[in-house]
């Protein structure tokens, strides 16, 4: 168990740590020559009772009580299990024993109990009144039964100190411990050298497993690093798991890419973000109406970070309010969906309120809409333990399982799917979507590609990039890949070439037809890329234009043949070529200028043009002022 102190400054939480744990936790210079604490104090003792007495440890985080170091104090309670809340008893309740409270009951702790320090220097009257002032603070938090120890901190002996430790030591004993088989997480709030071992990152492991010899990642950097060597509690070992404060020594990574604020974690678990989807709570003497854009100092994790506000929900979110909001900030950083965290106004002199996050990867458009308040919905439902189902509900193109794994904080194989969902495989991962969903897509596939042969009776099929654009132009590349695979795979649409159409869409050819059609492609392609007209075929082979016309554009529907223009065929092996030499002629942007291409073809500037502008047409590139831009999604680049 962690136990974190909270309460205004001078009135005694370091002296009483050191009463409990026998570590003075103020360990630098300017700390013991001022009397205060500025930095965060740490301090460990063995567990005294309990079956795991031999293994547990009782970890301390003593924060600073001035006002301006509230930051400092965020930092440290951000992972604690357990608040002692100290009160001196001669100055009573003050404004940080206040602050520290609300940030208390940001955060969810809900265990705690109440030390009223310098109980010697008054009378039984003031220690009574003191109780009961306490008792009036803490009637509406959650932290309303929290016994209340009367205690001298500097007394070796004393036997309030005795009753706190002995309280503090059977919660330890009695504590469940957390779940470790999520993705592992932990958040920094230390960092520094020793020599003969380098890098050494502390921090409260908020979720997962780490041992030896994992390795992780630093968030949001993204920098790879090995654990090389741990302690946890304060103790060496070969793992670490959540709820426990961890030391990693840390292979791969100077102390200078690395400080309090950033995250050490499994791979899979965190993505950088400028904007979190969050659940915030104003405190109800939080101040005046927050609009949008108000600047706001964000604590989260041990992260410190400006930011500004976009309510959600109206113009608006005012006092004692909870309102759905998007926090914008300038810089990238991490949280994971369920994360708390605390909002202090522009000044950093007061603390407005909190909140939970529902999605660290927030989109920037559309974000106050119906369907976008429905993702929401969905997402807090998720983090209530109530599944997946209605957020894949929420996403008729589905949802990455890497995503869901980020969501649920756990590994993609351990996310539990709902009966009618399906996951399927795509070239940027897995893709979850339910049946229904699954289905409704391949139906507008097909209803698409249906109107395009009403429209387009002569043209063999629609380029899949094309198709995509006409018929799901929303839907990620990948997915539609994988769409159009599956739809091939049942035989719902067949491919000719680049060409997707439907089966049925197919023409025959006679004997007489197929003969004339090889007289015909035997010109074609020994006209290169300089092919005849149809009149020119018809001339030579002595057969009237409209045979020579109805044979090509039988060709053409089964792919064999294209339509540059009107009456100018060439052959799909030709095609191929074209479309071969206009990759060589493109720039690193993918543009393509028609001077270029017509010297690599050899052809003069109007043919040049003609065949750009089928490629144009055929969805392989597409027109950008004088250039022509080769698209990515096209169906060429493997034709």
């Amino acid at each position: 168990m962690i136990v974190g102190t909270a309460g205004h400054i001078d009135h005694g939480k370091t002296t009483l740590v050191c009463a409990l744990t026998g570590v003075d936790t103020d360990r630098l210079k300017e700390e013991k020559a001022r009397g205060i604490s500025i930095e965060l104090g740490y301090a460990y003792v063995p567990v005294e009772s309990g079956p795991a007495a031999a293994d547990d440890v009782l970890g301390f985080v003593d924060v600073p009580g001035h006002e301006r170091l509230v930051h400092t104090m965020v930092a440290g309670a951000g992972g604690i299990d357990f608040a002692l809340l100290v009160v001196a008893a001669d100055d009573g309740v003050m404004p940080q024993t206040r602050e520290h409270l609300a940030i208390l009951d940001l955060l969810g702790v809900a265990q705690g109990a109440v030390a009223l320090t310098k109980a010697d220097r008054v009378d039984a009257e003031r220690v009574a009144a003191v109780r009961a002032e306490v008792a009036s603070l803490l009637a509406p938090t959650p932290l309303r039964d929290a016994p209340v120890f009367a205690l001298d901190a500097t007394a070796p002996d004393d036997a309030g100190v005795a009753a706190l430790s002995a309280h503090l030591h059977a919660a330890a004993a009695s504590q469940p411990p957390r779940r470790d088989d999520g993705l592992f997480r932990l958040a920094v709030d230390r960092v520094f050298t020793l020599p003969g071992h380098g890098t050494i990152a502390t921090g409260t492991v908020h979720a997962g497993r780490v041992q030896v010899g994992d390795r992780l990642v630093v968030m949001p950097a993204g920098l790879p690093v090995r654990v090389r060597a741990l302690h946890a509690q304060d103790r060496a070992a070969a793992s670490g798991h959540a709820g426990q404060r961890c030391a990693l020594n840390l292979a791969g990574i100077e102390r200078s890419a690395l400080a309090r604020g950033d995250w050490l974690a499994d791979p899979r678990a965190l993505v950088p973000s400028t904007r979190l989807d969050v659940r915030l709570h104003r405190l109800a003497d939080g101040g005046g109406a927050l609009s949008t854009w108000a600047p706001l100092h964000v604590h989260l994790g041990t992260a410190h970070r400006l930011a500004h506000l976009v309510p959600l929900d109206g113009e608006a979110i005012g006092a004692g309010d909870t309102r759905p909001a998007q926090l914008v900030f300038d810089a990238p950083l991490c949280a994971a969906a369920g994360d708390r965290f605390v909002v202090r106004d522009a000044q950093a002199v007061r603390t407005l309120g909190g909140g939970i996050v529902l999605d660290p990867c927030a989109p920037a458009r559309h974000r106050r809409s119906a369907a976008r308040r429905a993702v929401l919905d969905a997402r807090e439902r998720v983090l209530a333990g109530q599944g997946v189902t209605a957020l894949l509900q929420c996403a008729p193109h589905g949802i990455p399982l890497a995503e869901l794994a980020r969501l649920c904080g756990c590994a993609e194989e351990r996310v539990a799917l709902p009966d009618g969902a399906r996951v399927v495989a795509t070239a940027d991962g897995a893709q979850v979507c339910l049946d229904a969903h699954w289905r409704a897509l391949q139906a507008q596939v097909l209803a698409a590609l249906a109107r395009w042969h009403v429209e387009q009776p002569d043209e063999p099929g629609v380029d899949a990039g094309r198709l995509r654009r006409i018929a799901l132009p929303t839907l990620p590349v990948a997915t539609w890949r994988a769409l159009v695979e599956d739809l091939a795979a049942t035989g719902a649409l067949a491919r000719s070439g680049p060409w997707l159409h439907l089966p049925e869409h197919r023409v025959g050819l006679s004997a007489a037809e197929q003969a004339l059609a090889q007289r015909i492609e035997e010109r074609l392609v020994a006209g290169g890329f300089d092919p005849p007209w149809v009149r020119d075929l018809a001339a030579a082979l002595q057969v009237a234009e409209d045979s020579v016309r109805q044979v090509l554009r039988k060709r053409a529907l089964q792919g064999a043949v294209h339509a540059v223009v009107r009456d100018l065929y060439y052959p799909h092996a030709t095609v191929r070529e074209l479309a071969a030499r206009l990759r060589t002629v493109a720039d690193a942007r993918g543009a393509i200028e028609a001077a270029r291409y017509r010297d690599a073809l050899g052809l003069g500037r109007k043919r040049t043009i003609q065949i750009l502008e089928y490629f144009d047409r055929a969805g392989y590139t597409r027109r950008v002022g004088m250039a022509h831009v080769l698209r990515a999604d096209s169906g060429w680049h493997s034709a």
